[in-house]
């Protein structure tokens, strides 16, 4: 993890001068004419956001979550911490510190958006230290939302009760983190968020929208299964697209269990199909391609068949983020 503490942009400070260090940094920017905070930046700062990159990580993930993290601050002036645990076999004792910011000119004139990051590696050694030295680089009046990144293990993530009783958010990405993390016992889990489950939400809204023109009882009434066919790449999106899915039909009032699952034989790349089968002769069957951008409708639900051609597409990963935080 020291590769990836090296690897991320910022500039390395003492630990213990943290805020100095930023405040020198913001100052430094402004006397060379860069866009800086002004003086009501601290106002204007939205959102706390703990980034932890887990063991999982590589170096150029962790870069690519750092850009999704920038252009996520540029709608939500953040201040960020990133936490980059060193491996128990690395041999550094130390915590260290970087420091980044970034300030994004608006439309308007003092429409000035900026971003604060501190980024902290840390050898198990120094754990313990580690809550004292997050909430000192967190703006205290301000919702915190905890982003867990590719961690290995969920019981080791349960070590960080600090972050996962606090935040108003916690967030995973379930196609990269242990396949028991969604029945983990979060300490909170109505904060709990899958990054899947937001990023789907174009998907999740153009279905819900098809299905809405008919009454609930139509939809339920002989429904036998419920399938998803997805590329190999997609298992995570399918077991989620499923679950939420059967989820609404539940609420629209299926009481009998369902047959179906999920297949992957012989779905092209970049694929996703929703299909409901009835025993009453109705369907409903949903296909799109995200390599094309395509998507299609076609169903019969005892009133004539129809068929629709729309758009498909999933959130970018700061639009998903958002998503997740704030929904």
């Amino acid at each position: 993890m020291a590769a990836i503490f090296n690897a991320l942009p910022g500039i390395e400070v003492p630990v213990s001068s943290i805020s100095k260090s930023l405040d020198r940094m913001w100052s430094d920017t402004a006397s060379k004419g860069g866009p800086s905070p002004s003086v009501e930046h601290g106002k204007a700062t939205q959102v706390n956001l703990v980034l932890h990159l887990g063991f999982g990580t590589l170096a150029t993930d962790a870069v690519d979550q750092f850009a999704t993290t920038v252009r996520f601050s540029r709608r939500y002036p953040s201040r960020v911490v990133v936490l980059c645990p060193l491996q128990p076999d690395e041999t550094a004792t130390e915590m260290r510190a970087k420091i980044f910011g970034e300030c994004h000119l608006g439309k308007s004139k003092g429409d000035t958006r900026c971003c604060e990051f501190v980024m902290l590696s840390y050898p198990m050694s120094a754990r313990k230290y580690l809550e004292d030295q997050v909430s000192v680089c967190l703006s205290t009046d301000l919702p915190l939302y905890y982003w867990a990144h590719r961690f290995s293990s969920s019981s080791r993530l349960a070590d960080y009760q600090y972050l996962l009783r606090r935040s108003t958010r916690v967030m995973f990405d379930s196609a990269i983190v242990p396949f028991d993390a969604p029945r983990f016992p979060w300490p909170r889990p109505e904060a709990v968020r899958d990054l899947v489950h937001a990023r789907l939400l174009p998907i999740r809204q153009t279905i819900g929208q098809f299905l809405s023109s008919q009454g609930p009882a139509t939809l339920v009434d002989g429904l036998k299964s419920i399938s998803v066919m997805h590329a190999a790449n997609l298992l995570a999106e399918a077991r989620v697209l499923r679950n939420w899915a059967l989820n609404r039909l539940e609420e629209c009032g299926l009481s009998q269990p369902v047959e179906g699952g999920l297949g992957s034989e012989g779905a092209p790349p970049q694929s996703l199909s929703l299909v409901f089968e009835y025993t009453n002769g109705r369907h409903f069957r949903w296909k799109g391609d995200l390599a094309t951008g395509q998507a299609v409708f076609d169903a019969d639900f005892g009133h004539g068949r129809s068929s629709l051609h729309t758009a498909v597409s999933l959130l970018a990963p700061e639009a998903a983020l958002s998503e997740a935080i704030f929904f």
